[in-house]
């Protein structure tokens, strides 16, 4: 079984009592820290190596800031043999990397291929693990036109439930789970939310399992395949045009 060296952060602090900013800001303070985190958002887990070839640091460098990153609680670390794979802490780490997306400005891309996976990361992506960027955004919007989500508060409807379902999204344990089974997560490339909670995980789970959507092996991006992009027009009239975008098919 793989051994966890995972390193516990402080517990939080009590309520009314000021949050110490200086801990986190600091370990990000790295632009391969950020790499890494950035990697890391679909809630995968990566090897040291692969991260440090992302960066385009050494072995060495990226070990030391990975341990940086474990250190305050970010990322957790898990061994298997003699690799060690790194991912997020959990889904309140994406959430809190995901909203501070939206105060930060976007990384320089210098040349075509960055360029490219920066559309493909803005087009369709995991925020940890529910659909995001526009694609995200979209759906979510379709599902609260269609009577499937209901504001204020944020809640899943009978008829949503009946919805999902019928998709094939197993809602019986989004409800029962330990998290929020329905919540919005402010998309960073959007400005508008898209879906999360347990709900949002389950529904991320069943397009990959469906095969209406596909990862990227290099990135967080995601590809809507055929299969995919008849779901969106057909059920929700959202048109899927990889030159132009998400649009409405209506």
């Amino acid at each position: 079984m793989p051994r966890s060296v995972t390193a516990s952060p402080d517990s939080p602090a009590p309520p009314g009592r000021d949050r110490d900013f200086s801990q986190v800001a600091q370990a990000l303070a790295a632009p391969a820290r950020s790499v890494f985190c950035n990697l890391l958002m679909d809630g995968t887990a990566r090897p040291a190596g692969e991260l440090a070839r992302a960066a385009g640091v050494g072995a060495s460098t990226a070990s030391e800031h990975l341990s940086v990153l474990v250190a305050a609680g970010l990322l957790e670390c898990t061994a298997s043999g003699r690799r060690r794979y790194y991912r997020l802490a959990g889904p309140e780490v994406a959430r809190a990397l995901e909203a501070l997306g939206g105060l930060t400005g976007a990384a320089p891309v210098r040349g075509y291929r960055p360029s490219r996976q920066a559309a493909r990361l803005a087009a369709a992506r995991f925020c940890y693990d529910h659909l995001a960027g526009r694609f995200g955004v979209a759906l979510s919007e379709a599902w609260h036109a269609a009577g499937w989500l209901r504001e204020g508060p944020e809640e899943l409807t009978p008829k949503g439930a009946e919805g999902f379902a019928g998709l094939g999204v197993d809602v019986d344990t989004a409800r029962a789970a330990r998290r929020p089974t329905v919540r919005l997560c402010a998309d960073w490339t959007e400005r508008r939310p898209h879906l999360a909670g347990a709900l949002g995980a389950a529904v991320g789970a069943r397009f990959l399992a469906a095969g209406w959507v596909e990862r990227h092996r290099t990135d967080r991006g995601l590809t809507v395949t055929p299969a995919g992009r008849a779901l969106l027009a057909d059920r929700w009239g959202i048109d899927v045009d990889e030159e132009r975008g998400l649009r409405s098919a209506g």
